[in-house]
């Protein structure tokens, strides 16, 4: 089968790598100069979230298929991807400690959570805090190196256009009918696609034929900052995360805004990292890159995945978020499964959950 995937972020990658391997042919269309949000995050798999400190949904399925892709990867571009990194957070007052503790009672937490974990240097290079835990099983991922590499693949192999695809040149049989046509950039001969699938991040609410699902956009600032002092051996949260990130470099985030009127970095965010840091970090340190981006995000925090139910040629692999980084190995799978083979995808991330009835 001949596939066509628009956008090379971390969805698309992971997505044309699973159908590549499967023995497919697999070319992309990916706009030159456009932030992706794959390109500024810290690439974390946090198993315990938020401020009632819950299992992320399906977490015991999504780390041992991101673990398993991630490595494969690894071997293939002959790059670093996966650094497993203990996570330590701060428990801000004797409410938070009691409901950790509670949590780790929970035979269903208990392998995530740690109750005394080894802080190593973390205290003599932050302010004093009232308790600290540990989350097992957290790893950060190397996703703007995997995203480079991939797309440095295809450009040896001929497979990447680097140009913003041209809805209006796309044309897509109804009902029964086959594939898809769509004619490049200078080119008056179409080129014929069983399937083309859609991997636009957030821009996607802009596409004619999905922008009618409840897409959202959620923008994130973060700062990377150097400092002489050598990098803790794990990742830290405190009111902002501190995360290990090259040599001497840290990466620190990240806001959230659901309401924004720009893409790029602004004076204000910067301001409010800046400050966060100042009570997180107290050895010297130096910014030297601040970055925005912004994230595909859905109403009800699961991804968009499936063929448009009209126009079967045409597909949707988007939303994934703030987790990304952990679901969109899964959900790759998912999706290609379901495209090859016509496995049912499971009913929370399947687009027809938006079907009006």
């Amino acid at each position: 089968m001949h596939f066509l995937i628009v956008g090379q972020g971390l969805a698309g990658t992971l997505l044309g790598y699973r159908l590549e391997r499967a023995g497919h042919r697999v070319e992309y269309v990916d706009a030159p100069g456009q932030t992706a949000a794959s390109s500024v995050a810290a690439g974390i798999i946090n198993p315990i979230t938020g401020r009632r400190f819950v299992k992320s949904w399906r977490i015991d399925e999504l780390i041992p298929a991101a673990r398993e892709l991630y490595r494969e990867l690894e071997a293939l571009l002959d790059v670093s991807l996966w650094h497993e990194l203990p996570l330590i957070r701060t428990l801000y007052n004797r409410g938070d400690e009691n409901d950790w503790l509670a949590r780790t009672a929970d035979p269903g937490y208990a392998d995530y959570m740690e109750e005394k974990p080894k802080v190593g240097r973390i205290p003599s290079l932050t302010e004093d805090v009232h308790a600290y835990a540990g989350v097992r099983h957290a790893a950060r991922v190397d996703i703007g190196v995997l995203v480079t590499a991939y797309r440095e693949r295809l450009q040896r192999e001929g497979r990447l256009r680097e140009e913003t695809f041209d809805y209006q040149k796309l044309e897509a049989g109804s009902g029964d009918a086959a594939g898809a046509r769509y004619y490049p950039a200078g080119q008056e001969v179409p080129i014929t696609y069983d399937t083309v699938i859609f991997c636009e991040g957030w821009r996607a609410r802009f596409n004619p034929w999905f922008g009618a699902l409840p897409h959202g956009g959620n923008k994130g600032e973060v700062l990377l900052v150097k400092t002489e002092a050598p990098l803790l051996e794990r990742m830290f949260k405190h009111r902002v995360f501190l995360v290990p990130f090259t040599e001497d470099t840290y990466w620190i985030g990240a806001t959230s805004e659901n309401q924004f009127s720009e893409e790029n970095p602004t004076a204000v965010n910067r301001q409010f990292l800046e400050d966060r840091l100042r009570e997180v970090l107290t050895v010297p340190y130096e910014i030297v890159e601040h970055r925005a981006a912004v994230r595909p995000t859905v109403r009800d925090r699961r991804p968009f995945l499936g063929r448009h139910p009209q126009l079967p040629a045409l597909a949707i692999f988007n939303g994934l978020g703030t987790k990304g980084t952990s679901l969109a190995p899964l959900c790759s799978r998912w999706l290609a499964d379901h495209l090859l083979t016509d496995a049912a995808l499971p009913p929370e991330v399947d687009i027809r959950r938006w079907e009006q009835p």
